[in-house]
């Protein structure tokens, strides 16, 4: 078993596709904010992205990053990792897609088909911060969240 290196912080890099091309500063010690002081960070970031105006802080010493081509149509990504960073979720566009489900609602009945909303995301991660069971974990956590969205609440602070 190889060592780890272990952020003290979490600071989330966001992509932000801008008229001067895509920039991915970063929200820091997202652990210690609540979501409304997250939500006027990223606007802070993408009000200074836009304007060609973020500082070197802003782009520097992210631990993980988030790619949404879902927004300009983009359904599915290998998103490659900054260096240093633990991981990069790419998050594609959400589609209705038909889906076999069961009489409980159980996936792999072959007797019904339904439509469901479907979301593609992509985890890449650096081994030298975390394994490949952890990254799993958090892929199944994340996946829970934004099926069951209320479930976040919960964590809310």
């Amino acid at each position: 078993m190889g060592d780890y290196t272990q952020f003290g912080s979490h600071n989330i890099s966001v992509a932000i596709d801008t008229p001067n091309g895509l920039v991915v500063p970063n929200i820091k010690n997202v652990q210690d904010l609540n979501v409304l002081e997250i939500q006027a960070e990223l606007h802070r970031l993408q009000e200074l992205a836009t304007a060609n105006k973020l500082s070197p802080a802003d782009l520097q010493g992210g631990t993980i990053s988030i790619s949404n081509v879902g927004v300009i149509s983009g359904t599915y990504v290998h998103a490659l990792l900054f260096d240093g960073q633990a991981c990069i979720i790419g998050v594609g566009q959400a589609r209705d897609l038909p889906r076999f489900v069961g009489k409980s609602g159980q996936a792999f009945d072959e007797d019904l088909v339904e439509r469901r909303r479907i979301m593609t995301c992509a985890f890449t991660a650096d081994h030298r911060h975390c394994d490949g069971a952890t990254v799993a974990r958090f892929n199944k956590r994340v996946k829970e969240l934004l099926e069951n969205p209320a479930m976040m609440l919960l964590h809310l602070r």
